[in-house]
Order: structure tokens, then sequence, then C-alpha cells
């Protein structure tokens, strides 16, 4: 049943309600850090170099924590490189379970390519190294120069690629994981010690146990805490470097989203809260919204601020110190571990990561391809050659004295080049035409559909040109008060462009909102007099007045048939609400307002400026696959 235009569109919002995706709080925070990082090395410079006795007294002062007869006794470089760094090993881990799940990563295919990519571009920086290092002693850390820093480089292309694609940073995440994964393998193989088999299965088994106790949802944080502490332990005693678990335990932390029986469950414990305000109650309401997000939400939200504004630059503050003086600068830049690593990084990322991603493109005759555009496909390619994090922890294994002085160097000479490559092809790129732009950085690969049942035209309520190349889908709760809010924005969208059908379905959330539901099904009886958009505007413009006199009252001032709006609201009008309702749980929707733009469901403000620009992306893209 599709209703006609509305009138006219007047009215702009002031509301700027955000509600941001794990990815997109993940992307702000290391966009944030990256200017903290770079404080932390430029700190550790200038400290090294104005009193280096000073500096390495401190990261080599002893620290140990023992228990009975049992214990570890590092100096405090190594805790932070052992022990703080697992932490962000496991933010990383938590990230890519959540795309796998959630996020763009869902549909498996899309995961080959930057995989490949991902390892394409290790594989040719390392050859690069070793090339350069044959016949010396140096070749034997090669692993300095293959892997990414996740949090410098997705900083730095926030900073030097404006307005790149979000699903750049997706493929881009892919591929500097796939370059953790491997890193980390490569750290607890070819640079660990001897082997204790013993203390690494009792890692083994305390991982386990983890595993185990996630199948019988067990849901006590502190038991978690308490296995990943013991396997942590077992790993170091073992001689495999122990930020291997960091990892291993993010990618167990699944992410779905909330539920709505679990939303409705806590909505419960919050009245019985309310009604009887005790201890035990408010304890049991507390569980009950915190069982409703999943756990990967509540452990990005608590451990990524840690992880990008302490334990990262905390980290480079420990390891980027270079001494500079003695005319080490001169023998440096002929040196071939800082030439090795400086090549490996600047030329071998982006020409490996480009390479695989076209090569596979090309054998797949297209069933294969990036996300995105090709430039942003070899800027973000540039970027990967951003290795601080983990080059500066397999340095410090593979190297000592002056070959991890030069080691050093290398890595940051080619954080700051690989930058600057990054932002000359984004800055090139901006130069082209506006439609070669877009598909420069957009490329034409179809986007993933969130939306599970399909705009009909035979039975949505569509305003807007039925041909329109952009679809706005809002599930929503003439209640809500965020839908209230959203809907100055929604029309000034609609008034703005003319070239977008926007399409109102019903959500009704009956546990919060008691009138929602007979809200809803009064539109669609007024829709069945072909009235369904002037009772939608009423409604949401006076969500304070929704009784049944006030409903009637409405129908009234529209001149429809009262005895026929009736029976309608209280008989066909209920299952086509029904309808929406079971669309929406099949969309994993559950709450209001969500929007879906061209199917592909929509994150982040409901303000008029943000709504634009995601209906300008989808246009363009739109444009260029058709």
């Amino acid at each position: 049943m599709a209703g006609g235009n509305g009138g006219s569109f007047s009215g702009t919002t002031a509301w700027a309600r955000n509600l941001p995706t794990p990815l997109r709080s993940f992307l702000r925070t290391e966009t944030g850090s990256a200017t903290v990082l770079l404080g932390a090395t430029l700190a550790a410079l200038l400290w090294v170099n104005v009193d280096q006795h000073s500096y390495d007294r401190v990261w080599e002062t002893t620290l140990s924590i023992r228990l009975g007869s049992h214990g570890v006794t590092q100096d405090l470089r190594e805790w932070v490189n052992s022990g703080l760094m697992a932490f962000f090993f496991f933010v990383v881990g938590l990230e890519a379970r959540r795309e796998f799940d959630i996020g763009e990563l869902r549909e498996r295919r899309q995961i080959v390519l930057p995989f490949a990519a991902g390892v394409g571009g290790m594989v040719t920086a390392v050859a690069i190294y070793l090339a350069i290092n044959a016949g010396h002693s140096s070749a034997s850390g090669w692993g300095v120069a293959m892997s990414t820093d996740t949090a410098f480089a997705l900083g730095a292309l926030a900073l030097v690629g404006g307005r790149v694609p979000d699903r750049l940073r997706a493929f881009l995440l892919t591929a500097v994981v796939v370059d953790d994964l491997v890193a980390l393998l490569v750290i607890a193989t070819v640079y660990a010690g001897e082997i204790d088999g013993t203390a690494l299965a009792m890692a083994g088994v305390f991982y386990g146990a983890v595993v185990i106790g996630l199948r019988l949802r067990v849901t006590r944080g502190i038991v978690y805490v308490a296995l990943g502490a013991a396997a942590w332990v077992s790993l170091v005693k073992s001689g495999v470097d122990p930020v291997v678990i960091g990892l291993a335990m993010g990618l167990l932390a699944y992410a779905a989203p909330a539920g709505r029986e679990d939303l409705e469950r806590a909505t419960d414990l919050f009245r019985l809260f309310r009604e009887q305000p005790t201890s035990e109650l408010a304890r049991e309401a507390r569980f009950g919204l915190e069982a409703a997000v999943s756990p990967n939400e509540r452990l990005q939200q608590f451990w990524h601020p840690w992880s990008s504004y302490a334990i990262v630059p905390l980290f480079a503050l420990a390891n980027a110190g270079i001494a500079l003086g003695g005319g080490f600068l001169g023998r440096a830049v002929t040196s071939p571990i800082t030439l090795g690593i400086v090549v490996g990084y600047v030329v071998g990322k982006p020409l490996g990561v480009s390479g695989v991603a076209w090569l596979m493109t090309r054998l797949s005759r297209g069933r294969l391809r990036p996300s995105v555009g090709w430039a942003a496909v070899v800027g973000g390619g540039a970027v990967t050659g951003i290795g601080f994090t983990v080059s500066l922890l397999i340095a410090s294994i593979a190297f000592t004295g002056e070959d991890l002085r030069e080691a050093k160097l290398g890595v940051l000479a080619a954080a700051v080049l690989a930058a600057g490559l990054s932002w000359l092809v984004f800055r090139a790129t901006q130069l082209l035409p506006p439609r070669t732009r877009a598909l420069a950085l957009l490329g034409r690969s179809e986007s993933l559909v969130d939306l599970a049942l399909p705009v009909d035209p035979e039975r949505d309520h569509i305003r807007g040109p039925a041909d329109a190349p952009v679809t706005l889908v809002e599930y929503g709760d003439f209640e809500c008060p965020y839908c209230g809010q959203a809907e100055p924005a929604v029309r000034s969208l609609l008034e703005d462009f003319g070239d977008v059908r926007y399409v109102w379905r019903h959500l009704p959330l009956t546990d919060v909102h008691p009138r929602a539901q007979m809200a809803a099904q009064v539109a669609e009886a007024a829709g069945a007099q072909g009235k369904f958009w002037e009772m939608h505007d009423l409604l949401l413009d006076h969500q304070d007045a929704l009784t049944p006199r006030d409903l009637i009252g409405y129908a009234e001032a529209l001149g429809l048939d009262i005895e026929r709006f009736r029976e309608d609201a209280h008989g066909r009008a209920q299952m086509q609400v029904a309808d929406d309702v079971d669309s929406a749980d099949l969309s994993g929707v559950s709450g209001t307002p969500t929007f879906f733009v061209n199917g592909r469901r929509h994150y982040g403000a409901y303000d008029l400026e943000t709504l634009s620009r995601a209906v300008r992306a989808a246009g363009a893209r739109a444009t260029l696959v058709g």
C-alpha cells in the first residue's frame, strides 16, 4: 500500500544526537590518539638526546611481581612491551571480531581480497628488506619490516586522507589485522627463545578454559581476567612472547546487535527497581542492561581509550628513544638495516597491497574486487607503510646496540614518508573531475544490504519519486521522542534532495511507549483512505497527545470516514504493523529511529548534515554501479 507524495517540507533540526558504532568510535579514538602518540614519540626522542642515562635508567628499572615462590621479573620496558601491549592486541582482536560478526566482513567473500592484500604487502616488504640485507647478519631481522601499526595508520589516514570512504578503513583494518596475526606468529616462533613445552601447554589449557567458559555463558568478568592473566604468565615462562594472548582473547568476544527481547527484559527489570528501589533490584537491573549489549561492544567501550591514549603512547615513550649524536645519522642513512626498513615499508607495502588487490580482481574477472576505488586502495596501501608498534617490538627482540638504533630510525623515517606518500595520493585524487574522483574513491562494488525485506511499493508507504536512486527507510515509533526530533531533518532532506524516496516502517516499542502501537494502527487506518502521510505528520507533531480521543480527533480533522477508520484501526492495520515489526526483527532493528540508506544500515547522528552526507554518498555509489 503506497502512500502518495506529501506536501512541501520545511524546518531544520537542532538535534545532533550521536549513535556511533564501535568501528566509528574506534576510528575517532585512534584519530585523536594519533596526536598523543606522535607527542610521546617526540618526547622519547627529546628525552634520550637530552639525558640518555636518565632515559635508560628509568626503562631498565626492574619490577617483580611474586606470589609465594612464583613470580615474574622484568624491567619496565619489558612490562610495557609484553604486558601492556597484550591489551593493545586485545583491542585489535575485538575490532576484528566485530567486523567479522556484524561489520563489513560478515559477508565472508569480503575477507578474501583484503586478507590477500595484507599478506601481499607483508611479503613484498620483507622481500625488499632481505634483498637489501642479503649477505649481512642483519637479514635475520626481516620481521621488523612486515607489520603495520593499526592505531598510527588509521589515525594518519584520517589526518592525510580527508573524507575517505568508511569502507577503506574497514578494508585496511582487515589487512592490518592480518599483519598483526602473522607478526605475532613470527614473534612466537622465529624470535622466540628456548621453548618450555610444559608452560606452553599450560597456556593452552587456560585459554581453553576461557573458551569453555564462554560456551557455558559464564558472565563473571573476573573469571576471564584471571584465566587470561594465568595464560599470560604461562607464555612468559614458556619463552613465547605473551602479547599473543591479547589478540587470541579479543577474537573470542562475539559482537551482535542488541536484541529486542533483551531490551524488553532490561526495561522490565528497571521498572521493578523503579517500583521498589532496593540494592538487590538495582544489581539485577544493572546486569540486565549490560546483558542487552554484546560483550564485544562493552569491552571496546572500556578498553579503546586506555589502549589509544595510555598504552600505545607509553609504548612509544619506552621504545622510540634514539640517541642521534656521534655521527649516528650519517652512518644510519647508508645502513642496510635502515634502508631495508624504509624501502620495504614505503615502497613494498603499497606495491604489495595494491598489486595483489589488482591481480586478484583480474584473475577473478571482477568477482572479487576492492570495496573502494583504486585511488583509495593505493592511498590506503601507502599508509600501511606506517609500521610502528609491532615493528619496534620486533626490533627490540631481533637487534641490540647500534643495530637497534638503526632499526628504530628506519621505522620512524618510514612512518613519516608513508604518511606523506598517502597524502600525495589523496591530494592528487581531489584534483580529478567530480565523477572521476568519486569513481577513484568509491569504486563500482555493490553495497552490502542490511535491510532484510526490500521496499515494496505495493505495501510500503513511500514519499518521493518512485524511481529515485536513493531510498531512505526509517523504522520509527510515533511516541519515541528521538523519532520526533529526527523528523525535521528528514523533511529538510526530502526538500533539499529531489531524488530521494522515503519509507516509514513501524516499530512501536510497546514496553516503553504504551500508546505507540495504537498510533501505528491509526496511521495504517488513515492510509487505507489515502491519508497515511497526513496522519504521520500529525502524530509526530503531537507526540504528547496520543490518547484515543486525540486520535479520533485527528481522523476527523483529516475528513476520514470515522466508522471505516475505527474498523480498519482494529482490523487489518494490526497485521500491517506486525509485518513491519517482523521485518525489523529480521533486519536486526531493536530501537528507534533506525535508518537504512539504499538497504545499508545508517550509523551515526541523524541530524540534517549527517543524513545528507550519507544520501550523497549513496547516490554517488548508485550512479557509479548503475
